[in-house]
């Protein structure tokens, strides 16, 4: 498989979202207040505390900085196809000499790749200046969180890519991704860390994709789990990229089965 149309098509996505800077910037600055809200609530919640549970605001601090710039990062569009199906177009898509869902894969990673240089990295420099952000527990751990926030993309991305294959049955997918958004936010550790869930809650949601998107790449950075944790982990993270991607594989072959194009 030829690489380059793919990669041009990841460039075309970089260059686009840089050509917004206005938008960029407010995107900047929606980050950072979205993490100074929960910040200055965790700080009341903590009051004269230095841990609840053995979980430091520090802790707490660096869980908010690493999800909330992960979760601008992590942005797939999760109207590519329906708006593709909505207009037409989704006919001379299938008529390109390439992959349909390679192509959904270059234009997010060339927008992930964006947002990693120009908006997660503004908001973590903010965040050192002011409230500071625990350092990685050691180079390897800084390393295997790179890697599994990678495997936090492709868990993200895989459930996006199946709930956008329904759009080939449904009209309008918007709840259907509403419902997705509020289970990633709630259940992942972003909006609320999984330290302070139930434990019977959270040994389910361990085993869960929506704690693999963000939970498991701060655990992993704060030095929480130990290698073998981590393996486990990371192979959590593989096997719901497997399964959530052949279920969304199914939908897709299924839904071209269906369409029906109408114009002219």
């Amino acid at each position: 498989m030829r690489l380059s149309p793919y990669l041009t098509y990841a460039k075309k996505s970089f260059l686009n979202r840089s050509a917004y800077r206005f938008d960029n910037i407010m995107g900047i600055i929606s980050t950072c207040l979205q993490f100074f809200i929960f910040w200055e609530i965790y700080k009341a919640l903590y009051g004269t505390s230095t841990d609840i549970d053995g979980i430091t605001m520090p802790m707490v601090t660096t869980n908010f900085i690493l999800s909330m710039g992960l979760g601008a990062v992590f942005s797939p569009d999760d109207y590519f196809l329906p708006s593709k199906i909505w207009d037409g177009s989704i006919a001379t898509e299938f008529l390109r000499p390439i992959s349909f869902k390679g192509r959904m894969i270059a234009e997010n990673a060339g927008n992930a790749l964006f947002s990693l240089l120009f908006r997660f990295t503004p908001c973590l420099v903010i965040a050192l200046f002011t409230v500071g952000v625990n350092p990685p527990a050691s180079p390897a751990m800084l390393a295997l969180f790179v890697l599994s926030a990678i495997l936090g993309f492709g868990v993200l991305w895989t459930i996006s890519f199946a709930v956008q294959m329904t759009a080939f049955w449904l009209i309008n997918i918007w709840s259907l991704i509403t419902i997705k958004n509020v289970f990633i936010n709630v259940l992942s550790g972003s909006m609320i860390p999984l330290w302070f869930m139930p434990k019977e809650l959270t040994a389910v949601l361990n085993f869960m994709p929506f704690s693999s998107v963000y939970f498991t790449p701060v655990q992993i950075y704060l030095g929480q789990l130990s290698f073998e944790e981590i393996i486990l982990k990371c192979g959590i993270q593989l096997a719901w990229i497997i399964v959530i991607y052949l279920f969304g594989d199914l939908l897709w072959r299924k839904g071209q089965k269906k369409l029906i194009v109408q114009g002219g």
